[in-house]
C-alpha cells in the first residue's frame, strides 16, 4: 500500500481557509424555481446573499418569473438564502469568482426548492415578541450598514439594539457573527452564549457557538454543542460539517466520516469545506486514493480559492491515478 507523504499530512494540519484573494466586483444573477421547474409566481421568495467568511449581506426580491439579481458583489464564498414568508427558508453555497463568471462578470445561479430542503419557520419566542420597535429599527440599520461594508456602524447599531432590548437574541447573534468573521473568537463565543441565554431555543447562535468553540480548539465542548445543533436542524450542512470536525479532532474517524458525507450530500460546495477534513481522515487511514478524490472534488467546486494551487501540489505528492 502506498504511504501518504508526511509533507501532505503537515500541509493539511496547517491548512487555514480565508477566502479569495481576487477583488474584482461581480453580479450574481439567477432564477429560483420549484422542484417541478416552475417559478413561484406572486409568491416568489425573498433572496439574501450572506458572506460566508467575511461580513457581507445583500437582499433582492425574486420576480414572478423567479429571476433575481445582486449587483456589486466582491469575489468570495457566500450563502444564498431563499426565504418564503410564513413557510421557511433554504440555502446553498455560491462561489463568486472568475471561473464562474461570464465575460460581463455575471455569475449565474439556478436554485430549485423542494420540500426536503426547506427549513420550516420556527416558533417565535416570547422574548423576541417583546422586543420593541426602536430596537428592531436599530437591528435593521445594522443590516444596512453591513450591506454598505460599514462594520463599525453595524456594531454600534447592534449594541444600541441590545441596550434597548437585552432580550434581543438575534442582535446578540449578529454581534457574534461579526466577531467570529473578524476572528475575535472569544468575543464571538460570549455573544453566542448570551443569545442562547436570552432564547435557549434559537438555532443560529447554537450552531454558531459550535463553530466558535472549534475555532478556539475547545473540541470537547464543541462536540456537545454540534450534536445538539444536528439534532435541532438535521437538514443544515454546517451542523453536520462542524460535528464531523469535532469527531475528527477527537480521533473518532468513522463518526466524522458519516457527518462530513452528510454535509456534502446537503450542500456539496459548502463553505466549511468538508472535503478537506475528509482528506485528513483518509490521510490518517493511509487511503491515498480516497484522499485524492476529495482533493479533486474540492478543486472542481472551488477553482478560484487561494488554496486550490496548494491543493494541486498536494495532489501531485500523492501520485495516484
Amino acid at each position: 500500500m502506498r504511504l501518504i507523504p508526511a509533507v501532505l499530512i503537515l500541509f493539511l494540519c496547517a491548512l487555514r481557509i480565508d477566502g479569495y484573494p481576487e477583488q474584482k466586483i461581480y453580479q450574481v444573477v439567477g432564477k429560483i424555481l420549484r422542484s417541478d421547474g416552475q417559478p413561484f409566481g406572486d409568491g416568489a421568495p425573498v433572496m439574501f446573499l450572506h458572506g460566508a467568511v467575511t461580513p457581507f449581506v445583500a437582499k433582492a426580491l425574486a420576480g414572478p418569473d423567479g429571476q433575481f439579481r445582486f449587483k456589486d458583489i466582491p469575489a468570495g464564498t457566500y450563502m444564498l438564502i431563499a426565504a418564503l414568508p410564513k413557510i421557511g427558508e433554504t440555502r446553498k453555497t455560491v462561489e463568486v469568482g472568475p471561473s464562474f463568471a461570464d465575460s460581463k462578470g455575471r455569475v449565474t445561479v439556478t436554485f430549485e426548492i423542494d420540500g426536503t430542503s426547506m427549513v420550516r419557520g420556527r416558533v417565535v419566542s416570547t422574548a423576541e415578541l417583546s422586543v420593541p420597535q426602536n430596537a428592531r429599527q436599530e437591528y435593521s440599520r445594522a443590516h444596512d450598514a453591513v450591506a454598505r461594508q460599514d462594520i463599525d456602524a453595524a456594531i454600534a447599531h447592534l449594541k444600541k439594539a441590545i441596550e434597548i432590548a437585552p432580550q434581543y437574541a438575534a442582535a446578540w447573534n449578529q454581534l457574534g457573527t461579526i466577531a467570529y468573521q473578524s476572528k475575535q473568537y472569544p468575543q464571538a463565543e460570549a455573544y453566542f452564549r448570551e443569545a442562547l441565554k436570552q432564547d435557549p431555543n434559537a438555532y443560529s447562535p447554537l450552531v454558531n457557538l459550535g463553530g466558535a468553540l472549534m475555532a478556539q480548539n475547545k473540541v470537547e465542548e464543541s462536540l456537545a454543542v454540534n450534536l445538539e445543533a444536528v439534532k435541532a436542524m438535521p437538514g443544515d450542512a454546517l451542523a453536520h460539517s462542524q460535528l464531523g470536525s469535532s469527531y475528527f479532532f477527537l480521533g473518532r474517524l468513522d463518526e466524522a466520516e458519516i457527518q462530513l458525507k452528510e454535509a456534502k450530500a446537503i450542500d456539496p460546495g459548502h463553505f466549511s469545506y468538508p472535503q478537506l477534513v475528509l482528506v485528513g481522515i483518509y490521510t490518517r487511514r493511509n487511503q491515498p486514493e480516497a484522499a485524492a478524490a476529495e482533493i479533486r472534488e474540492f478543486i472542481k467546486l472551488h477553482p478560484d480559492s487561494e488554496w486550490t494551487p496548494k491543493l494541486r501540489k498536494a495532489l501531485e505528492t500523492l501520485a495516484v491515478p
